[in-house]
């Protein structure tokens, strides 16, 4: 009994320093962005504004392209997603639910692409998109990271085509049901965790994605939250309230997300990890 106490203590400390962990660097950024800027690079700092002030976000929308910034790198990552969850579904379904040569073949090819550092196709990547006149458009990072989140999600995919049973496919078919109908309206239904997972996968990763974006866009109006972010810092003195007002509105969109969708989100990785 006493081990059992001593196991049970052992977890709540690890989950409270897990969530001090977490947590603490949300909240710094939350309550700098409402500081003055003296108050911000004081010592000892102040664990909550003794001034609650707004001018850091006036600021970040008045002097910044900031709200360009957003509405390109949502773009990106809606895109991104429309254009890559499908992809990986249609592909995850044909490799491991149909059976035809070099299936797996195909697949090992897809994943070797996360053999190499992604910074390595950079060279390829642009010469790739001057060719196809994709070069300083927001296409060029959709295509990109299409490139990037897909096989990705193929893989992720196999734990979820794996968790349910084949029988009801040939139970479609045998209902008369062909081959797009029975995706659509068995398959597609019930990979909804999956297809959460892959798609939230997605957003963040096209959200945060920083050397692609700073150089496949050339022109300041065309770039994404991470490089707009990136030119805030100053190469002698850094804004830090308005860094962190701009890092606070950059998390917005993400929380939201995860508010409506992350119950699948986790419910995804859960059922992935106990049928991988």
């Amino acid at each position: 009994m006493n081990l059992l106490r001593r196991l049970r203590l052992g977890t709540i400390i690890m989950v409270a320093l897990l969530f001090l962990l977490v947590f603490v660097p949300f909240y710094w950024i939350a309550i700098s962005s409402l500081k003055i800027p003296q108050e911000v690079i004081a010592y000892p700092p102040t664990l909550f504004p003794r001034v609650l002030t707004l001018a850091n976000f006036e600021k970040l929308f008045a002097s910044t392209d900031y709200v360009r910034y957003l509405f390109n790198s949502i773009f990106v990552a809606l895109m991104t997603v429309l254009v890559s969850v499908p992809m990986a579904t249609l592909a995850s379904y044909a490799i491991y639910r149909l059976r035809f040569p070099g299936r797996m073949l195909m697949l090992k090819l897809t994943i070797g692409a996360y053999v190499f550092p992604s910074i390595l196709l950079l060279i390829p990547m642009f010469q790739v998109m001057v060719r196809l006149g994709l070069i300083n458009t927001l296409w060029s990072l959709v295509v990109a990271n299409v490139t990037f989140t897909a096989p990705f999600s193929v893989w992720l995919m196999r734990a979820f085509l794996d968790s349910f049973p084949f029988e009801l496919e040939e139970a479609a078919a045998l209902d008369g049901a062909g081959f797009f109908q029975t995706l659509t309206w068995v398959v597609i239904p019930i990979l909804r965790p999956g297809l959460a997972t892959i798609a939230i996968y997605t957003f963040v990763t096209v959200w945060t994605e920083y050397p692609f974006a700073s150089q496949l866009v050339i022109e300041d109006s065309k770039q994404t939250l991470p490089v707009g972010l990136a030119a805030i810092i100053g190469q002698y003195q850094i804004d830090w309230g308005l860094l962190a007002a701009g890092a606070v509105f950059m998390t917005l969109p993400v929380m939201i997300l995860f508010a409506f969708v992350g119950r699948y989100f986790i419910e995804g990785l859960a059922a992935g990890a106990l049928k991988s």
